[in-house]
Order: C-alpha cells, then structure tokens, then sequence
C-alpha cells in the first residue's frame, strides 16, 4: 500500500458516497487507475464495506450502555457459544475480547430502559455468565469511525 493508497483510504472512510472521479481528482489520478485501486483494497479486504452512518438520536436510540461481562467457563465451547449469542443480539454495536479484570466489553444502544432490561435478561440467559456490570453513557463527545491512516 502506497500513500496514493493511503489518501483513498482517508478520503472514503469520510465520504463513500464521492464518485470515482470526485476521489480520483483528489488523489491525482484518473478515474480508471483510482477505481482498479479501490477494487484491489476491497479484493484484500481493507475495504470492508461501505455503509451509511445513522444518528441513533433520530432513531429514538437514545441510551449508549458498555457492558463489561466475564464469564465463569472459559472452554472454547462456552467462549464460541457466547460469541455467537452475542453477535444475534441487534442492539450490540460492538463486542471487545478483553484482557484484565472482565473477559468481554460490549457497546450497546437501545431506545429506553426498558429496551435495555429486556437486552439484559436475554444476555444472562444467553449462557452463564460470572459477572455482569453495565455502565451508562451520558454524553457522546467523540464517536468516530475513520482510523488514523498515516499518508
């Protein structure tokens, strides 16, 4: 990856909805040789996807909770059946394999309390867990989803 690469990488993860003669004309290249390049990102996977980012405040999803879980088993069974009930959960944004103090550290947004109670008894039935502790946002002051690509 070169820094032409580089500059793409910034300039998508801002904005994918530019075409590819908008990106192109930014990075100094033609439309064709930017778009085989954004093709190879994508082919080798540093390209993921390309979505569109919603503000859960418009949605109604107004409560950001991370919730530090640890688990009592730690088979590899137990570890994959976690995971894969975690990964069903819709209102689990993110889910973190930690080191430390608890084993797994989830970003979760739901409407209400409500929501989040009903989250919660469907997460302690998932599989037996030691320790559940969940801490509430109150404020977003950064929430970001470009990474810091070095040009």
């Amino acid at each position: 990856m070169d820094a032409t690469d580089r500059k793409i990488l910034k300039i998508v993860q801002t904005d994918s909805s530019l075409s590819i003669a908008e990106i192109a004309a930014k990075v100094g290249l033609s439309a064709t040789p930017c778009w085989r390049r954004i093709q190879i990102l994508e082919q080798e996977g540093i390209i993921r996807r390309r979505v569109a980012l919603v503000d859960p405040q418009k949605l109604g999803l107004v409560i950001t909770a991370f919730v530090a879980v640890e688990v009592g088993d730690h088979t590899g069974e137990k570890l994959n059946s976690f995971a894969q009930a975690i990964s069903a959960m819709d209102e689990v944004l993110d889910v973190y394999r930690m080191a430390g103090d608890y084993d797994y550290l989830l970003r979760v947004v739901v409407p209400d309390t409500k929501s989040f109670d009903a989250f919660y008894k469907r997460l302690i039935e998932a599989i037996p867990l030691k320790n559940v502790t969940s801490r509430f946002a109150l404020e977003s002051i950064k929430a970001e989803t470009a990474l810091p690509i070095p040009v």
